[in-house]
């Protein structure tokens, strides 16, 4: 077991994604390789088609490697059944997107207890904790409204306690504060900072704002699909 926590929690060797594009292909990630240990808070930046958001959908299961190999929280990822790979993306990994991804026709509460409840979690525990959450992000007074009712920050921090409903290790989030102005921007990576310094939580943020970098512990920097360094200015 103590051999096992000595591991990084995220391991790349390699890796590679590669789409198929009419007769010829389309590199996403180019031979990355790649470790984060535990309790990062790591920030990915690079212009638009560095591959980013190519890199955060492979780290989350929700992509399968072309080649070279990933291995995140144990699973891994280029040889997992489609059962361990529906269990690690709810139980290891919360996602945050830049467009929020909130079912319109569900209320605030709905919407963050949807995950645990498609993972087979009682109603009325995913309920409390769910409150919980809302009411540390302060919608608590929002349980009952729908995406259309709230502000851009209020359904951002409502994708943030949907991630977090299901306890994951690894908080994803991929533009968070791309369709938000910069107060409410800064709110959201103040969240992202205390689930990773109070909470433990591992977190990767893709991102072409500087709101994220006083607050990373690292950054790695990405250009036509490479890792160029893990430290930059954009």
């Amino acid at each position: 077991m103590e051999t096992r926590n000595l591991q990084p929690l995220i391991f790349a060797r390699e890796l590679t994604r590669v789409y198929a594009l009419g007769e010829g292909e389309v590199i996403g990630i180019n031979r990355i390789c790649l470790e984060i240990p535990a309790g990062e808070l790591v920030v990915l930046k690079g212009n638009s088609g560095s591959g980013k958001s190519t890199l955060l959908s492979l780290l989350a299961g929700l992509d399968r490697p072309s080649g070279g190999q990933l291995i995140v929280a144990g699973y891994d990822l280029n040889n997992v059944s489609d059962a361990e790979l529906t269990c690690f993306r709810r139980e290891v990994i919360g996602m945050v997107f830049q467009s929020f991804n909130l079912l319109p026709t569900l209320s605030v509460l709905e919407n963050t207890c949807m995950p645990a409840l498609l993972a087979g979690k009682p109603l009325l525990d995913t309920r409390e904790r769910a409150m919980e959450l809302l009411g540390w992000l302060g919608l608590k007074d929002r349980l009952n409204h729908l995406p259309a009712q709230l502000s851009g920050g209020e359904m951002q921090r409502c994708a943030i306690a949907r991630a977090l409903i299901n306890d994951p290790a690894i908080i994803l989030a991929d533009e968070p504060t791309g369709n938000l102005d910069s107060r409410n921007g800064q709110s959201v990576m103040t969240l992202l900072a205390e689930l990773n310094r109070n909470w433990k939580r591992t977190v990767i943020i893709a991102t072409h704002s500087n709101l994220a970098d006083r607050i990373a512990s690292s950054t790695i920097c990405l250009k036509d699909g490479m890792i160029t360094d893990h430290t930059c200015d954009t």
